[in-house]
C-alpha cells in the first residue's frame, strides 16, 4: 500500500478525535499525486475529497492491496508498516495541539523527494516522499 498522511511539526495527527487542520490546496496536491487512481480512506476523511476519487472503507488499512493508495488521518499506522511500500507525508510546518501521533519511525525509510508549496491556509506545506 501507499500511505498518504499529514502531520504537524511534532508528528501530531489528531486532537480530541478531530483532524488538526485541513487545506484545500493540499487536497488538490494529493489528488494530483494520485492521478486517476482511487484513494482508500475512512468515511471521516471522505468529506475532504470529491466522491469520484475515493473508496470509503473504515478498514481500508486492512483491506488495501499492493500499490493501493490510502489516506490515513488516524493512527495507529505502525501495525501496517510491513505492508507500506511508499509514504507521501504532508507536513503542516506548524505545531498544533495533538493527542494522536504518526507512529512510523522514518529513520528506517529513505526520503527520495521533498517539495514545498504554498497552501490555502498554510504559508508552507512540505511534501516528503519515502520508500523502504
Amino acid at each position: 500500500m501507499i500511505l498518504i498522511a499529514a502531520i504537524d511539526d511534532h508528528g501530531g495527527m489528531m486532537f480530541h478525535h478531530r483532524r488538526q487542520s485541513r487545506d484545500r490546496i493540499m487536497i488538490e496536491k494529493i489528488l494530483a499525486v494520485c492521478g486517476d487512481e482511487k484513494i482508500r480512506m475512512s468515511a471521516y476523511s471522505a468529506g475532504l475529497f470529491p466522491s469520484a476519487s475515493v473508496i470509503v472503507d473504515d478498514e481500508f488499512l486492512i483491506s488495501a492491496g499492493e500499490g493501493e493508495l490510502c489516506f490515513a488521518e488516524v493512527p495507529p499506522l505502525f501495525p501496517f508498516e510491513d505492508r507500506i511500500e511508499k509514504i507521501f507525508l504532508f507536513q503542516w510546518n506548524r505545531h498544533y495541539p495533538a493527542d494522536l501521533y504518526f507512529d512510523i519511525d522514518l529513520s528506517k525509510w529513505k526520503r527520495i523527494d521533498m517539495e514545498e508549496f504554498a497552501g490555502f491556509s498554510h504559508e508552507k506545506i512540505t511534501l516528503e516522499t519515502y520508500i523502504k
